[in-house]
């Protein structure tokens, strides 16, 4: 099922460009139009889902399928050395667009610790 007004169900409808990464039945991989690291693309499924808290087992194929082409996209990319998923969940996790995307993040340099720490 998609979102008429999603932005992310467009990408995925084909009613906006994006550059896309890999594309199966389940999931579609582009590249992020604002990336923070030189390989910086979001994967999605195609349902829409409007966050992780609202995935459920039904949603099971796509989100294994997320994490099964993680790797081998991320290294096809050019994070040979390592890469960093992220998943922001909702308002306080700044969540963006409300479709279910993972960002995979990595270069040749390091990215950084994770989150700065508080003292």
């Amino acid at each position: 099922m998609s979102d008429p007004n999603c932005l992310f169900c467009k990408i995925v409808r084909g009613e906006i460009a994006a550059q896309k990464v890999y594309e199966d039945e389940d999931v579609l991989a582009f590249h992020d139009i604002r990336p923070v690291a030189p390989v910086h693309f979001l994967i999605v499924p195609k349902a829409h889902i409007a966050n992780l808290a609202d995935a459920d087992m039904k949603h099971h194929k796509a989100l294994g399928r997320m994490l099964a082409v993680t790797g081998e996209l991320a290294r096809q990319e050019g994070a040979t050395e390592g890469f960093r998923t992220i998943i922001n969940n909702g308002r306080v996790a700044h969540q963006e667009v409300y479709h279910l995307h993972m960002h995979v993040i990595g270069g040749p340099d390091s990215l950084g610790p994770m989150i700065l720490r508080q003292k």
